[in-house]
């Protein structure tokens, strides 16, 4: 159940423009300094650039970038603004700090995290199928066009960047999936997601272009079609709709306005990708590459109604016997370590856990020491762990501060790069791991890990929720016989 009384769209810009994201408004009002027209503003904008190390190396990778290359390697700052010229490195530095600025908090639901990362992805695509689809417009038309695509969603992603314990909660309460998962958010929320993009680029004085975009595109010229189009596109590649004739329309709709065959534009948006996996790497966002998707197939159409398999059925099953006997102990049992020990065979069990483990809190809250393992048949495990969590930071310390799970299915993701010690490395051995804390009453007293040993084996979002669901209610059952 949503707590918090929701806002008004004026108190949501408030807080992600000014509370939240700063750096991309202080951005945005520098760059708003410097008239896309004016070419005695490149040096003055050059030299603004070069207080901001990190918007110089983006900018020089991207001088670099395949598209770009000339003769001679750029090195200098006034030298990138003068090739790359001043729309450009406006565009350059705005989408920088909006990945730097969005992708900042370490302390995202994995949900939300996976659902901002889509997002971002998605967006990025966008900007980059917007300027493919208007080849032969100037050079400050294109990159107009790329901007207001970039930022077409910007309300939605910088929600999910923004709204911290509410967006968790909201992550909790619904399938994401789900199409009609914005509007229920849209509810929940007191605004709509199109409204906060509106505020966000009105705040940060955008282009009119994107204003335009984001009040009935479909009935307004072309450049603002390919706007929406674009960000159609994207969305429908990186999750395949119900409808594969909805998709083809799309195609042609916009070879339409390219004035080319369906056929030409699917090469140009194969070619488009790779372009757009090369630009990620200048940004520093790698990780991002591999949600971009290729074209979707005919199979790729209506997969959310399709049957789940049969394992799943014995998977619930297992879950919900589990949840019946933890309620069934608590007629009978005030022994803890026997509430635990059942969550972990069963878990252990229910989602072939190689290793399923109680990692205890230390009293002096430095360290977590293995209490109880067992491997997938519920057998015990006699392997014994002690992993520091107060010398350095890391995940299994971060989870029982802020009582948040984890899921870790690649530790040497950026998400986990500076949450992963040596010692949680070689615990983690290579492969998948979810972290659940095990709570009585609001007090942490330790964590349920549940892990896969075998690299490139990664644990479900569903299977992690319902592993989250069944500690929920051990955590409930500990609560309760401890207030008897």
């Amino acid at each position: 159940m949503m707590k918090q009384t929701p806002k008004t769209t004026g108190q949501w810009i408030e807080l992600i423009a000014n509370t939240e994201l700063p750096a991309i408004t202080s951005t945005a009002k520098m760059l708003d300094k410097f008239s896309n027209d004016d070419k005695s503003s490149l040096p003055k904008l050059s030299q603004a650039i070069l207080h901001d190390q990190a918007l110089s190396s983006c900018l020089l990778k991207v001088a670099n970038n395949a598209q770009h290359i000339g003769v001679n390697k750029v090195t200098t700052v006034s030298r990138a603004t003068v090739i790359l010229g001043i729309q450009t490195v406006k565009n350059v530095c705005l989408t920088a700090k909006l990945v730097d600025s969005l992708l900042a908090s370490k302390s995202l639901d994995f949900r939300v995290y996976e659902k901002l990362m889509q997002l971002m992805a998605n967006s990025f695509f966008a900007a980059m199928l917007a300027k493919m689809m208007v080849p032969n417009y100037s050079d400050e038309t294109q990159e107009e066009v790329y901007l207001a695509a970039l930022l077409y969603g910007i309300g939605e992603t910088a929600f999910w960047s923004s709204g911290g314990e509410f967006a968790d909660q909201l992550a909790l309460s619904a399938d994401m999936d789900n199409p009609d998962f914005s509007r229920y958010c849209e509810q929940k929320m007191g605004t709509s997601f199109n409204a906060l993009s509106k505020g966000l680029a009105t705040t940060w004085n955008l282009s009119d272009l994107l204003l335009k975009a984001l009040d009935q595109p479909e009935s307004r010229t072309n450049e603002v079609k390919i706007i929406y189009f674009a960000d159609q596109l994207s969305t429908s590649i990186s999750l395949p709709g119900e409808n594969e004739e909805d998709f083809k329309q799309l195609l042609e709709n916009i070879a339409d306005i390219m004035n080319v065959s369906v056929e030409q534009l699917k090469v140009r948006i194969t070619h488009t990708r790779e372009q757009a996996m090369e630009l990620l790497s200048s940004y520093g966002v790698e990780v991002l590459s591999g949600l971009i998707k290729v074209l979707p197939k005919a199979s790729d159409f209506g997969q959310h109604k399709r049957v789940a398999p049969s394992h799943k059925i014995s998977k619930d099953k297992a879950v919900l016997t589990s949840f019946m006997t933890l309620t069934q102990l608590m007629k009978s049992s005030r022994d803890l370590n026997e509430y635990i020990q059942t969550v972990l065979v069963d878990a252990a069990k229910a989602f072939e856990f190689e290793r399923c483990s109680f990692l205890m809190l230390s009293d002096d809250k430095s360290v977590v020491k293995s209490r109880f393992v067992f491997n997938e048949h519920g057998e015990t495990d006699l392997t014994k762990f002690i992993i520091d969590i107060q010398t350095s930071e890391n995940a299994i310390g971060r989870v029982l501060i802020s009582k948040t799970p984890a899921l870790i299915n690649d530790y040497t993701h950026r998400q986990w790069r500076d949450l992963v010690t040596e010692e949680l490395a070689e615990f983690i051995h290579g492969g998948a791991l979810a972290i659940v804390p095990v709570k009585i009453g609001n007090k942490a007293i330790g964590v349920v890990c549940g892990q896969f040993l075998t690299n490139k084996k990664e644990l479900e979002t569903e299977d992690f929720q319902q592993l989250c669901s069944l500690v929920d209610h051990l955590n409930m059952c500990l609560t309760m016989i401890m207030l008897r």
